[in-house]
């Protein structure tokens, strides 16, 4: 016997069976059962579970395909030969995963109030026969969107039923086994047309997650993405250390003059809280010791942490930038400014990924990185974007500034959105069955993930393209480590469909906030102006989400685009406009946080009179006339037109023969628009209407 599972045994179970071998049976349906397998026998999760804990175990397979755990079910677990032999085995150790089939409209509807009652009665049979039987209660495996139930029943009564299973496991004190959480992101190990049955890869996670949490064993003491060297964490908020050890062992955390420890889990997980410190500029030590291992983070800094992503202006370097080789020669490491960035394993170039960069795709390691100091090598391949708007930060607040770039060249913004958010709205539930093929991704995406795919050999084959795939890979596992606030510049691949972007931007933002359970400040950069169709009206809806989402600001880079290159090079003044918007809007500091923004207009006879937000000192950038500015008419006309500014307000005379409907701004996908503020902030492009 495995001495970490005599201590674990001890401690968690009590007094140990007297038999040498520990019988182990595993209760389900036909995910126990291995359905779609092509050798339950040998690759089912309870057969490979057999393997990974070896001869001191005997494990029994008891799943049985379309069960039910009510009994009242069309099919119930109970009245089945399976469950007869589970109580003739008399087991140690029983591991219960029930409740799939209970989504079925011949039973939730109907019986759904006896679900606990039966869960607790199938508790008590196992006992009876066994009083010193040890059961985990197991959360249940997914079920995704391609379910042909989905929509209409399956998810809600799916997730009612989760909750109903971790009620059972709080009110008998019984181990919660989360065999959702190992897989809730991994599609690409369900291929079978019900999206409930993962394939062998899939089994052996199962086989993995039940072994961990019978043996204690969880790999040791591992620590979260973001725990490095040289990293900054977030002053005035609580500290917070968390991450994985064996079951049960004792944590300690040394971090200033304070030691706090704390136990792992069953579920080898833990936690340790500080209290919230001021900034500070001295390097500091973390220890980090478990029973085995012992973890030093050197070079810690206190201050604030940005968080910058999105895709390939927010991903373009201080390298490539204009004026980047003079930001690279003055790097200075004694300034407190760290860096992390989390690069992807493949670029989203135009080539064929190989099976080792398939494979990290698939997996979900695809981003890697760690803290580093403000040196010239660290910044040259940074975001400039990024990079600007820290130092700009650092320089006025005088306190240390961490700066995190996640950003993937091309990504669509659906790509960045939870699957839990996405599942749950009936608009983007669809757009997570067959992406490759869905109009919810526009096609040069489509196109370019299918060059890279093309030695792909699942037909599920995960990329940073594929609804929720960024978040997955990198925001799941970077969150909650705490932020002072988001950096967004992203819209390029989605600039097409301007009218979803609208409906599915206010999503993404709710949802990473509530990841981070803060309604953080979100600033984000408006597209450029570019000679492609539709982006005049992409950058509209940019303005218009300012209207419905609260603690947000736009830096407008209209001015600075190129009309044949996306990548316009002058990055610089992109960082230095979001450093505004923060340091107006979280810092508090004064000034104009952004160009002029359209607020009202009237119309008095044939003049109109517009006013804007953040319209101190409106006139040409160039010092000449006015442009930009357009009459719609009701025959659908755009008609030129001067415009002219006074007192902070632009008035536009209507000529009597045109039937003006909407006044327009900056109303072409490539537009020279010249009309800014005292700060010689830009204005953003927009049309309205006359109400």
């Amino acid at each position: 016997m495995k001495p970490l599972f005599f201590f674990l045994m001890l401690f968690f179970w009590g007094t140990l069976p007297a038999q040498q071998v520990i019988k182990v049976a595993c209760v389900g349906n036909s995910v126990t059962a291995g359905w779609g397998l092509q050798n339950p026998g040998q690759e089912s999760y309870p057969a490979q579970l057999q393997h990974l804990l070896g001869n001191g175990y005997a494990v029994k397979n008891f799943g049985h395909s379309g069960a039910t755990l009510l009994k009242k079910g069309h099919n119930p677990y109970y009245r089945t030969a399976a469950f007869q032999q589970l109580l003739s085995f008399r087991p140690q150790i029983a591991i219960i995963h029930l409740g799939l089939n209970d989504t079925d409209p011949r039973n939730y509807p109907n019986y759904r109030d006896d679900f606990i009652p039966d869960y607790n009665w199938l508790i008590d049979t196992l006992k009876k026969q066994n009083p010193q039987i040890k059961i985990f209660i197991c959360r249940l495996t997914p079920i995704f969107t391609g379910h042909s139930r989905f929509l209409s029943s399956t998810n809600e009564w799916y997730n009612d039923l989760q909750k109903k299973i971790e009620q059972v496991a709080a009110v008998r004190k019984l181990p919660l086994l989360d065999l959702n959480e190992p897989l809730h992101n991994r599609p690409d190990l369900f291929p079978d047309v019900a999206t409930l049955h993962p394939n062998v890869e899939g089994a052996a996670m199962l086989a993995q997650t039940v072994y961990k949490h019978i043996s204690g064993n969880f790999g040791g003491l591992q620590l979260p993405l973001a725990f490095t060297d040289n990293m900054v964490l977030q002053q005035e908020q609580p500290i917070r250390f968390w991450g994985i050890a064996n079951a049960f062992q004792t944590v300690s955390v040394r971090f200033g003059h304070q030691l706090k420890t704390t136990r792992a889990g069953f579920n080898g997980k833990w936690q340790l809280i500080f209290s919230a410190r001021k900034a500070s500029t001295r390097p500091e030590i973390i220890e980090i010791k478990s029973t085995h291992r012992s973890i030093l983070l050197k070079n810690i800094l206190i201050g604030d942490v940005w968080l910058c992503s999105g895709q390939s202006n927010m991903y373009f370097s201080v390298r490539e930038s204009t004026g980047g080789d003079s930001l690279i020669r003055k790097a200075d490491s004694t300034q407190p400014l760290r860096l992390l960035k989390l690069t992807p394993f493949a670029e989203t170039n135009n080539r064929s990924w190989t099976a080792s960069e398939l494979s990290k795709a698939n997996s979900l390691d695809f981003f890697s990185g760690s803290w580093q100091p403000h040196r010239s090598e660290a910044v040259a391949s940074f975001s400039a974007v990024g990079y600007v708007f820290a130092q700009k930060i650092q320089q006025e607040e005088k306190v240390p500034v961490g700066i995190i770039e996640i950003a993937v060249g091309g990504s669509p913004l659906i790509s960045w959105v939870s699957r839990n958010a996405l599942q749950n709205n009936p608009l983007f539930e669809p757009a997570l069955n067959n992406w490759r093929q869905s109009d919810y991704i526009m096609q040069w995406c489509r196109e370019r993930a299918n060059v890279n795919l093309a030695n792909a050999q699942n037909k599920l084959q995960r990329h940073p393209y594929e609804p929720a795939y960024n978040f997955e890979a990198a925001i799941e596992k970077l969150s909650p480590f705490p932020v002072k606030g988001i950096l967004w510049y992203q819209g390029e691949s989605d600039a097409e469909n301007a009218a979803l972007y609208e409906k599915l931007f206010p999503v993404f933002v709710a949802d990473w906030r509530a990841w981070w359970r803060q309604n953080l400040p979100f600033y984000y950069v408006q597209l450029s102006s570019i000679n492609r169709p539709s982006w005049n009206y992409f950058r509209d809806v940019q303005r218009k989400s300012l209207n419905v989402i609260p603690n947000a600001g736009m830096a407008v880079s209209s001015d600075l685009g190129d009309s044949s290159d996306v990548h316009y090079k002058n990055k610089i003044p992109v960082g230095l406009r979001l450093a505004r918007l923060a340091l107006t809007q979280t810092y508090h500091r004064d000034g104009l946080p952004a160009g002029p923004l359209f607020q009202t207009m009237k119309r008095i006879n044939n003049t109109v009179e517009i006013s804007f937000r953040y319209a101190n000192g409106l006139h040409a950038s160039n010092n000449k006339d006015i442009t930009g500015f357009k009459i719609l008419t009701n025959e659908g006309v755009f008609v030129p037109t001067q415009a002219r500014a006074h007192q902070d307000k632009i008035y536009i005379s209507i000529p009597r023969h045109l039937k003006a409907i909407a006044i327009a701004y900056g109303w072409e996908p490539f537009t020279r628009a010249n009309l800014v503020n005292k700060e010689q902030l830009p204005a953003s492009t927009f049309l309205e209407y006359f109400k």
